[in-house]
């Protein structure tokens, strides 16, 4: 491994980005968080990238925010208050990126994703998790309630389930997760990387601006009312079936041939 904070490689269309802080089980310190922003936001202008893997080097996915340098910020004469309320707007900035980037983005998890960790998992459009994995929001046994983890959280699982992991501070494991609906897929440790890339590749097959108009409009339309919802997601199609290669994609399927898209 390299010194980088994030690593990136891109092969097939998917590009696979490793936080890279083995020693602090990727812990999102402030450069980490930095890094990992910037290598989002330039893979959402590459549009040979169809698909984007999010994964942790070592043995975590990543353990939260770094406490470490957290309580070094108390030192300031604010008792960190300025720099604690800079951290979380940055944080929430990285996991508002994610949904907006054109891209499908999916986390690779093993070992642990607990607090900031499993609210990054929970940001992600979709996860694939070893079978071995943990999964909690456990500031509260150190007396930090996961106020921030907790917006992803109940976005993904149902109310009560997310309050009691909020509250009690218990890890979940990759089985309950799946069957809350905070992971998509199960694999055996030895086969997560296989697995991830499976459904990375997959969807990267698909027609790229489909997908992109799919993404965005997937997310601007959970919040609107069910009325709105339709007019806009129609809307949406509209566009859709506008495109040179939709036009091409359902031409081809009804002559049962490969679509050539352009």
């Amino acid at each position: 491994m390299r010194d980088d904070l994030v690593l990136c490689d891109v092969a097939e269309q998917v590009a696979v980005v490793t936080m890279n802080r083995p020693q602090a089980l990727n812990a999102l310190s402030d450069g980490l968080l930095a890094a990992l922003t910037g290598t989002l936001s330039s893979l959402g202008a590459r549009e040979e990238v169809k698909a984007v893997v999010i994964r942790g080097a070592g043995k975590a996915f990543c353990a939260g925010h770094d406490l470490k340098e957290m309580q070094a910020g108390r030192v300031a004469p604010d008792k960190g208050a300025a720099y604690f309320a800079d951290l979380f707007t940055r944080c929430g900035a990285l996991m508002q990126l994610i949904p907006t980037l054109p891209q499908p983005v999916i986390a690779q998890v093993h070992g642990i994703a607990t607090a900031a960790g499993c609210q990054l998992v929970a940001s992600c459009d979709m996860a694939v998790a070893a079978e071995d994995t943990r999964f909690g929001v456990n500031g509260v046994n150190i007396g930090l309630f996961c106020s921030t983890p907790m917006v992803a959280l109940t976005r993904n699982l149902p109310r009560k389930q997310a309050f009691e992991m909020l509250t009690t501070g218990e890890f979940i494991t990759a089985s309950r997760a799946r069957d809350l609906g905070l992971i998509n897929r199960i694999a055996p440790p030895e086969d997560l990387e296989a697995a991830t890339l499976t459904l990375a590749r997959t969807v990267a097959a698909k027609l790229g601006a489909a997908v992109r108009i799919g993404k965005r409009a997937f997310y601007d339309q959970i919040s609107l009312p069910l009325d709105q919802a339709y007019a806009h997601t129609g809307a949406v199609m509209v566009e859709n079936m506008l495109l040179r290669d939709t036009d091409e994609g359902i031409t081809a399927f009804i002559e049962k041939r490969k679509p050539d898209w352009a």
